[in-house]
């Protein structure tokens, strides 16, 4: 097989899995980034029982909802479960969206992911690639620039064509206003439809500054950490997919740890514009993150980074050892 068409497959092969086992991370990471200061529901009143009518009400909580301050508990009872609707960590997310949604809920947006995921990382490792190997070296002699350069270059044309893409899915992840309310492909697009109508197209581009400045760092810090780990290998005798595996899972978890904050950012600005609840200006980048700092602490910039991070760890390295382990398998076959 040409070589080309040997990294072409490899890198839809390893956008594809990437995509498929990755979503739930990437669905429990925006639940948690999205979910308001204060529970949707209304406070019960004081020594009201939490529990049906026919099981003993213990603590005033039901026996579903973690262990929380009073005033954190809210009575709800969604399809026979009582829960609370703030969720609290990795674990109670998923037990939250479990449990209202049911094991499809953490593969919301999949379709969605699957659509940008695959086509945009194949032409984004497509593109890296060419840059690395073909026009950046006689421009660039630093061996660290040059993979850094690449990346920075590749994510920041892919992002910004595919923008509007993104933000459907962060909204057809982001928590609902009601429990009795989920996302779905359908009315996330009648109101995108309805807001790109009353302010036009560049509304689809709203939030592409956050992302640009969460993507393209991590690209940056990705490609620079992951040829320099490679490299340390290979001057040990380790090489393979396994070697191509752990370069980018460090890499990986390196990026997301120092690019964090800016997912935040990204993903509540995105989804403060579809709800309306906020004007423009109060979601411009450095308000938005002026009034995050003010209201809820430096903590609130790293919602998420559990589950961010336990994505992005395997994620990269599945995709590239993929990209370098179906490739050449592929080019030596013919």
């Amino acid at each position: 097989m040409e070589p080309f068409h040997a990294k072409l497959v490899a890198a839809a092969t390893g956008s594809t899995m990437t995509a498929l086992t990755m979503t739930p991370f990437d669905v429990v990471k925006t639940r948690l980034q999205t979910q308001p200061r204060e529970p949707l529901f209304s406070r019960p009143p004081p020594n009201k029982c939490c529990q049906p009518p026919h099981v003993t009400c213990v603590r005033n909580m039901s026996s579903y909802a973690r262990t929380l301050a009073a005033e954190e508990v809210v009575c709800v009872l969604d399809h026979g479960v009582l829960r609370t609707e703030r969720v609290n960590g990795f674990l109670d997310a998923v037990r939250h969206v479990w449990r209202a949604e049911g094991m499809r809920g953490l593969w919301k947006g999949a379709g969605t992911t699957l659509l940008i995921g695959v086509p945009s990382s194949t032409m984004y490792m497509l593109f890296y690639d060419h840059l690395l190997r073909n026009v950046l070296p006689p421009l660039i002699p630093s061996p660290t620039l040059v993979p850094l350069t690449a990346g920075v270059i590749a994510r920041a044309t892919l992002t910004s064509l595919l923008s509007p893409l993104e933000l459907v899915r962060t909204n057809l992840q982001s928590t609902p206003k009601s429990p009795d309310q989920p996302h779905t492909l359908k009315s996330v697009l009648t109101t995108v439809r309805a807001l790109v109508r009353g302010q036009g197209v560049r509304f689809l581009w709203r939030g592409l500054g956050p992302t640009l400045w969460r993507d393209v760092p991590f690209s940056g810090i990705y490609w620079a950490g992951y040829e320099t780990w490679k490299r340390f290998f290979e001057g040990r005798g380790k090489r393979g997919a396994y070697v191509a595996f752990a370069s980018g899972a460090i890499s990986g978890t390196t990026a997301s740890l120092l690019t964090s904050p800016f997912d935040v950012l990204k993903t509540r600005r995105q989804a403060l514009l579809m709800s309306g609840t906020l004007s423009s200006r109060t979601t411009a980048t450095i308000p938005l993150c002026a009034r995050i700092l003010r209201t809820e602490g430096v903590s609130a910039l790293y919602a998420g980074i559990l589950p961010r991070t336990a994505k992005i760890a395997p994620a990269c390295g599945i995709m590239i050892a993929c990209f370098e382990g179906v490739g050449k398998f592929l080019e030596k076959k013919d």
